[in-house]
């Protein structure tokens, strides 16, 4: 059973959705998963209490008890790319912390699902010098491709894929996110597919999150990939 990376082609295309979903169909086969959201940001206020979107999905939505402590490397409050994000509290995030932590989780759990920032070439270095593919390629986990289906997918998608592939980064599948069933998305997925022909998954726009991470896609070709072959799918 690979431990792995959800990433996408872009920011704001549904990564901690599709995360936590992953999280949730995994667990239900009687594994021990947990995610892993290495570098967060933009802290949110509502009704007088602070928190993180990302990690508080995580902890909502899960269907195990989660190590709270364990869910997350750095968290900063500005909404902006982590270098960024950093630079305004004064710190700087350490690449090699984040490579130890998930290391330290895979040892005890049976799938860590770590979950990117933004696009894979987001900047964790005020220099410019890491970024969060170079993480990922450090790691040697493979990933999970999120892309949304509207315009504009088709470029990102396939310059994310070719970018992961020059590295030598394996990638499990695809999900396509927040699928409204016009012509144009697709064409959109059935252009990328032709191009890149993964496993994949299609998730139709949601009224809310609670429908999102409750989506079945058991009999994808995605979960297929993903699932040790000893699983049952419930």
């Amino acid at each position: 059973m690979p431990h792995f990376w959800v990433v996408g082609t872009d920011t704001d295309v549904g990564k901690t959705c599709i995360t936590t979903l992953l999280m949730r169909h995994l667990q239900e086969q009687n594994l021990r998963v947990t995610p892993y959201k290495p570098v967060q940001t933009g802290e949110v206020t509502e009704q007088g209490r602070t928190y993180y979107y990302d990690t508080e999905m995580y902890k909502t939505y899960s269907l195990q008890t989660l190590h709270i402590e364990a869910l997350n490397g750095y968290s900063f409050k500005e909404p902006a790319s982590p270098h960024f994000a950093a630079k305004l509290e004064e710190q700087q995030i350490d690449h090699e912390l984040l490579l130890e932590q998930i290391e330290s989780l895979k040892q005890a759990n049976d799938v860590v699902i770590c979950e990117g920032a933004g696009g894979i070439m987001v900047p964790l270095a005020e220099n410019g010098k890491v970024t969060l593919l170079d993480v990922i390629e450090k790691s040697r986990l493979p990933v999970v491709v999120v892309a949304h289906t509207k315009l504009g997918t088709i470029n990102h998608t396939l310059l994310t894929l070719e970018a992961l592939a020059a590295r030598g980064i394996e990638v499990l599948g695809l999900v396509f996110n927040r699928y409204t069933q016009t012509a144009m998305e697709v064409n959109n997925i059935e252009t990328i597919l032709l191009n890149q022909p993964l496993p994949h998954a299609v998730i139709p726009e949601q009224q809310d999150i609670q429908q999102v991470v409750n989506y079945s896609i058991y009999h994808t070709s995605l979960f297929e990939r993903l699932l040790p072959h000893e699983a049952s799918v419930n």
